[in-house]
């Protein structure tokens, strides 16, 4: 029997090469396209090599003519798309490489799918940006954590859109192309808004990937700035839940195509930004110097992903509790030391 086929972009990223790890090591034939411009990028890369066969194809999906040849040498089972530009800020300062990353970038992947491996299923990692303020939800202080007192079960897929920043306006309009091609060229295509990924291979930075840059900084001595009171929540999702969540979309084309999915920890796996320190200061038995700045514009109080549908439509659910799971992050920062 062949190997089922699939190609994950940005796959040399965090998310990326934990994919590739995961259906490398299950047999599958992994090709890993990324340009390396990145941070640890490269380590990712070599890392990855030890732990699986794949091939490697460096190119940029701005390049129309480069993500054709890698679409079209193979027929693919299944596109993992997450190559992108990533923090708002970047946005805000670069609009125009944001919207060529992430939408110009997008849809000349779908297109090349729709051309050249038309029944591969295609999931574009998404966000949970898409909706903006969410003006509709309405939070309090309990406590020392902010909540939605009319979102019990979190922030669903019938929120309305609202792209906010040039980031959220890239990822949205590729959000909807992804739905839009579905629709219109029946590929098995699907949008996953995710929401506060962490784990191993993260590079985090202070606006991108705050579970992993807290614990950068706490083991390495970095500043860490709360914006705000630090009682904002978040959902936290391991990636290894997440990975898991795109096999299984994988393996149920029918049950996801033409959909968006708000994916992440959802009310079971929340967490302040105050409960983090307090974990890694526990973890790491010393107490964290803080800097405190003003909040940030469009910083949410509260945001927590309803991850109902997704759970329903393909039997999933996160599995891995963010104690153990920041453990494991913390383990991972301070045997890569150097890497920072």
């Amino acid at each position: 029997m062949t190997s089922k086929r699939v190609l994950i972009t940005g796959g040399a990223g965090f998310v990326g090469c934990n994919a590739a790890r995961y259906f490398g090591q299950r047999n599958w034939d992994v090709t890993v396209l990324d340009n390396l411009s990145r941070k640890g990028a490269d380590q990712n890369l070599e890392w990855l090599k030890d732990e699986t066969a794949f091939a490697f194809a460096n190119v940029d999906v701005r390049d129309t003519a480069a993500v054709d040849k890698v679409v079209s040498e193979s027929r693919y089972d299944a596109v993992i798309h997450l190559a992108a530009q990533v923090a708002v800020t970047t946005s805000v300062i670069e609009p125009r490489m944001d919207f060529a990353v992430n939408a110009l970038g997008t849809f000349n992947m779908l297109d090349a799918v729709r051309r050249f491996s038309p029944e591969a299923v295609f999931l574009f990692a998404s966000t949970n940006k898409v909706y903006g303020k969410i003006a509709g939800a309405t939070t309090e202080l309990r406590g020392n954590r902010y909540a939605y007192t009319n979102r019990p079960h979190g922030i669903g897929e019938s929120e309305p859109l609202d792209f906010l920043s040039p980031y959220g306006c890239s990822k949205g309009a590729a959000d909807q192309y992804v739905l839009d091609f579905a629709r219109i060229y029946k590929i098995p295509a699907a949008s996953f808004r995710q929401s506060c990924i962490y784990g191993p291979r993260q590079f985090g930075v202070e606006d991108q990937g705050w579970v992993a840059w807290f614990a950068i900084a706490s083991l390495l001595g970095r500043n860490i700035t709360i914006y705000g009171d630090g009682k904002q929540v978040r959902d936290v999702l391991h990636v290894d839940d997440l990975v898991m969540a795109y096999e299984a979309a994988i393996r149920a084309p029918d049950r996801i195509a033409g959909q968006a999915f708000n994916v992440g920890g959802g009310p079971d796996r929340i967490m302040s930004l105050l409960d983090l320190i307090a974990l890694l200061e526990e973890r790491l038995k010393k107490k964290i110097p803080l800097r405190w700045d003003a909040w940030r514009p469009g910083d949410q109080e509260v945001y927590i992903s309803d991850v109902r549908k997704l759970a329903q439509a393909l039997d999933w659910k996160p599995e891995i509790d963010p104690a153990k799971g920041v453990g494991a992050l913390i383990d991972w920062v301070a045997q890569n030391r150097d890497a920072f």
